[in-house]
């Protein structure tokens, strides 16, 4: 789990594991392209309207999940949301804006440390 991020990262209950993320992962498998996108938001609503019992951020897990697992082959996301993308050249962009953040991310931290070593608090 991360700091401050507990609930967002703990790991996936057996409910989430064994109930939602069959769901889920049978529902992403449909949304091919781009124009077939779909947001956390409407992935919320439509499993609660189903009767199950999720959140948004326990939906960001569960994709979390599914990616780094490889559950969903080539699953981006995209300010319009989840969908597997059609063309090599998807994957590759979308590689690079995660190079990008991961590197934005890195320059906050080491940032951090430096004023954390020139600075008492």
């Amino acid at each position: 789990m991360i700091q401050g991020f507990e609930n967002e990262t703990k790991p996936l209950t057996d409910y989430e594991r064994n109930v939602l993320l069959p769901v889920v992962v049978n529902g992403l498998k449909g949304k091919i392209g781009a124009a077939k996108a779909v947001s956390n938001s409407h992935i919320c609503k439509s499993l609660r309207a189903a009767g199950y019992d999720v959140t948004e951020v326990r939906i960001r897990k569960i994709i979390n999940h599914i990616r780094v697992n490889g559950l969903v082959f080539f699953l981006i996301a995209s300010g319009k949301g989840y969908y597997i993308a059609e063309k090599r050249q998807e994957v590759a962009e979308y590689i690079e804006s995660l190079k990008g953040r991961e590197n934005a991310i890195k320059a906050v931290r080491i940032s951090m440390e430096k004023q954390l070593e020139q600075a008492a608090l």
